[in-house]
C-alpha cells in the first residue's frame, strides 16, 4: 500500500467547504475553500493519495458531501480514501464500487467489529480503521464519546480482522500546530504488522521526519499545508519521497 514513506494532504469537508478543526471540536474550524480546488492543487503538487473525511457524516452519522467527493473522483487520478459517516458494508462497498480506493471506519468499526472482515472479504485492501485517541482511549462519533478501548490494543485486533492499515489520530493535538506525540504513534505501529498512517498535531517538517522514524507508513497533514507552513513539495523531500 505504502511501498515508501508517503505524506497524504487532508481534504477534510463540512458543509461543501474545506475545514480544518481544532483538536476534533465542531465549528472550531476554519475553512479553506473549494474541496474540488483543493484536490487538485494538492494532486499538482505532488499527492499520491488524498485522504478525503466528510465531517458532517463523522458528526451525524451519514453522509453529507456526497456531491463533493463525486466530483473529486472525477477530478482527480490518484487513489482516495475516505471516512465520515460510513456505518455500513452497502456504503462502504458502494464506495469503494464508484472509485475510492479505500473506506476508512471508525464508530461502524467499533459498534461492530465484524464489518471490518465483512468489507475486506470483497475488497482485501479496502478497508482501514481509524482509530481516533483523545485522553489516551478511542473515540467515536465524531470524537464526541469516549470507549474505553486502548488504541494499541484495537488496533491488533482490526488488524486481525483484515484491516489494511490503521489511521491513527491524535486527536488531543488535532488542528493545532503544535507538534506530534510520537510515542503514542509508536505503541500503534509497533502492535500490528499492516500499515499505520499517522495524523494529529504536524507543524514542521521535523515532525514529519520523527513520524517516518517511528515507523509510521504515512501521514495525513492538513492545517500545517493549508497554512503554508511547509509545501507539499517540501514534506516530500524531508523524507525522500520519490
Amino acid at each position: 500500500m505504502f511501498p515508501d514513506f508517503e505524506v497524504i494532504p487532508a481534504v477534510d469537508m463540512q458543509d461543501g467547504r474545506v475545514v480544518q478543526l481544532v483538536g476534533g471540536e465542531r465549528d472550531t474550524g476554519k475553512t479553506y475553500g473549494d474541496p474540488v480546488e483543493a484536490a487538485e492543487r494538492w494532486v499538482l503538487e505532488g499527492a499520491e493519495t488524498l485522504h478525503l473525511v466528510d465531517l458532517d457524516g463523522a458528526f451525524e452519522g451519514e453522509r453529507h458531501n456526497a456531491d463533493a467527493i463525486d466530483a473529486i473522483l472525477d477530478a482527480v487520478a490518484v487513489p482516495v480514501q475516505l471516512g465520515g459517516g460510513i456505518r455500513t458494508v452497502d456504503d462502504a462497498l458502494a464506495l469503494l464500487d464508484r472509485g475510492v480506493a479505500r473506506v476508512i471506519l471508525g464508530t461502524a468499526a467499533v459498534e461492530r467489529p465484524e464489518i471490518v472482515a465483512e468489507i475486506a472479504a470483497a475488497h482485501p485492501e479496502g478497508v482501514v480503521v481509524s482509530l481516533d485517541a483523545k485522553g489516551g482511549e478511542v473515540v467515536v462519533s465524531g470524537w464526541t464519546e469516549g470507549t474505553g478501548l486502548d488504541p494499541a490494543e484495537a488496533a491488533g485486533r482490526y488488524a486481525d480482522r483484515g484491516a489494511a492499515a490503521i489511521l491513527f489520530t491524535d486527536v488531543d493535538v488535532e488542528g493545532q500546530l503544535e507538534g506530534v506525540r510520537t510515542d503514542a504513534v509508536r505503541r500503534v505501529v509497533e502492535a500490528v504488522d499492516v500499515p499505520v498512517i499517522a495524523s494529529g498535531g504536524v507543524a514542521t517538517l521535523e515532525d514529519v521526519r520523527a513520524l517516518e522514524a517511528v515507523g509510521a507508513a504515512a501521514v495525513v497533514v492538513g492545517t500545517a499545508l493549508y497554512e503554508g507552513r511547509f509545501t507539499l513539495a517540501e514534506a516530500r523531500d524531508a523524507v525522500g519521497a520519490r
